[in-house]
């Protein structure tokens, strides 16, 4: 028979399952499972220091894990790696370099997710879909404080009683860009005790300081070759993406399981060398790495450890036979064996390096939707394709293709909102703030803000031509700064020639979503939901 008190538990239980879904925290059920519940955006106290901050919604974290490539969960694949390399190094054919993220996805997250961890006290809330009303909700939100408080940084409170610092004007970004690590650190000291697959800081120097940072740097521009538009080994790369590009044509169709699949092969045998590109065994534990880097901490970690130490033992013996011509061959040139112990582990940069591609599917997929909604930008594009075979030396450069992308990362960024935490007490327009308070930056908003950016929310790949554009602050695809992506140049020169691959012989006749090519683009283009049909020219 069921009691008062018992009807009374009920509604207990009931009461902490709402609360729970409406602010995301997480609820440890009877078998002791904890479980992290979605909710509507937080809602935050007026600030204390600094004007009132208007009340409304912020932007979801971003989308889940991704699926995993073809084959990727093939365990019987391959079990080791001396039976398919080479005995001896291959011939050297140049450098090979790898897109890696302005900030890492450790380091940088939505409003709505830094708020819900420091809520909840978790470094890293559940990953959710972005959702587009609740980023127009947030946009209309920060033109508000504007409109309210002028472009001044406003300072809002948490629940929990931490502090933002959001920045709303230009003249602040560039500030933002230009303090050192010393005053702005790219990411918060509690992240530095956990496993993380991502380079959690903007300098891609992690949790490490002083001389191993400044090693890994230089390591990174080198390789990398910083700010040269053609990588030196650009025939070496292109090579293996073109070879990989073959199965993004090899059906009517095109969707983000077939193009990951294709960019981590490439990515695979520019980062350790051909034979990687077969490993399906590696592929499948990357892909549970990343899906594991963007879960709650505390949940079961020693699963997590074991993936990780495989995956660095299978990459390890690949770095033992790179040849020159990869990525890990040339970053291993700079290892030293008798230096001391902590120093730069070629294996472990390229593991980073390989977890950095995650960003290259996504913004190829939505770069060929863009431009398939607008016809005579791809018939462009797809002459400036067919022209580069004849080239020569000039072969890569693609300035037509490379605006499109940086355009597609405009509109859609990889990261839409930067995070760093004041290391000492600092000043931001006469007001004083303590130590640890969290500063963000709303990329994404500022990309797209239509009050300062001329049609902000078009597709309009030539604004990227105009001197000066790479250098505006509104538009940080790569960063700015000392925290600026060594590898931007390389990473567009990748996608671009992925994209010039599709197009020489092939149109975008078809694609879901459709979009307006006239109208407003939507503020969020979830790769998951894209389908394009090609037909041949």
């Amino acid at each position: 028979m069921r009691t008062v008190q018992g009807a009374a538990l009920d509604g207990i239980k009931a009461r902490v399952r709402a609360l729970a879904e409406r602010t995301g925290l997480p609820v440890r059920s009877a078998r002791g499972e904890s479980r992290t519940h979605g909710g509507p955006a937080v809602r935050l106290r007026p600030a204390e220091r600094v004007g009132r901050t208007a009340r409304g919604t912020t932007p979801p974290a971003d989308p889940g894990p991704a699926a995993p490539p073809p084959g990727a969960q093939a365990p019987g694949r391959r079990t080791t790696v001396k039976a398919a390399l080479p005995k001896a190094p291959a011939a050297p054919a140049g450098r090979a370099a790898l897109l890696v993220p302005a900030v890492s996805p450790a380091a940088a997250t939505t409003l709505f997710a830094t708020l819900g961890a420091l809520l909840s006290g978790t470094a890293r809330p559940r990953p959710r879909r972005r959702r587009p009303d609740g980023l127009r909700a947030s946009a209309a939100a920060l033109r508000s404080l504007r409109a309210r408080h002028g472009d001044a940084p406003a300072l809002v409170r948490t629940r929990s009683g931490k502090t933002l610092l959001v920045l709303l004007d230009p003249r602040d970004l560039r500030r933002f860009y230009a303090e050192p690590v010393s005053v702005l650190a790219a990411d918060p000291p509690q992240k530095c005790r956990g496993m993380s697959t991502h380079e959690p800081d903007a300098d891609g120097a992690g949790c490490v300081r002083g001389e191993q940072r400044a090693e890994r740097r230089r390591m990174n521009e080198d390789v990398l070759a910083a700010g040269v538009p053609v990588h030196p080994a650009a025939g070496p790369i292109l090579t293996a993406v073109a070879e990989e590009a073959r199965h993004l044509t090899a059906t009517g169709t095109l969707e983000l399981a077939r193009t990951r699949h294709a960019v981590n092969r490439a990515a695979r045998r520019i980062v350790l060398g051909d034979p990687a590109a077969e490993d399906d065994e590696l592929a499948g534990w990357l892909t549970q790495l990343r899906a594991e880097d963007k879960r709650l901490r505390g949940g079961p970690r020693r699963a997590a450890r074991s993936l990780h130490d495989k995956a660095r033992a299978r990459i390890g013996e690949y770095v033992r036979y790179a040849g020159d011509d990869t990525l890990a061959g040339r970053a291993a040139r700079h290892a030293d064996p008798t230096g001391p112990e902590g120093a730069v582990d070629p294996g472990d940069e390229a593991r980073l390096w390989l977890l950095a591609m995650d960003a290259v599917p996504d913004t190829l997929l939505r770069t060929l939707l863009l431009l398939g909604a607008h016809p005579c930008e791809q018939d462009a594009a797809a002459a400036e394709a067919a022209a580069e075979i004849a080239a020569g030396p000039a072969r890569g450069e693609l300035p037509r293709l490379r605006a499109c992308v940086r355009e597609s990362l405009r509109l859609y960024p990889v990261v839409p909102d930067l995070i760093r935490v004041t290391r000492g007490e600092t000043e931001w327009r006469g007001v004083r703030h303590p130590a640890g308070t969290s500063v963000l930056l709303p990329a994404a908003f500022h990309q797209r803000d239509p009050e300062r950016v001329p049609a902000a929310h078009v597709f309009v790949p030539g604004r990227w031509k105009n001197p000066g554009a790479d250098q505006d602050v509104r538009m940080a695809p790569f960063s700015h700064g000392g925290g600026r992506c060594p590898g931007d140049q390389l990473g567009l020169m990748i996608t671009a020639a992925f994209c010039a691959e599709v197009l020489r012989g092939h149109r975008v006749t078809g694609a879901r979503p459709v979009l307006d090519p006239v109208g407003p683009l939507p503020v969020t283009l979830d790769p998951h939901g894209i389908r394009l049909a090609l037909t041949r020219r």
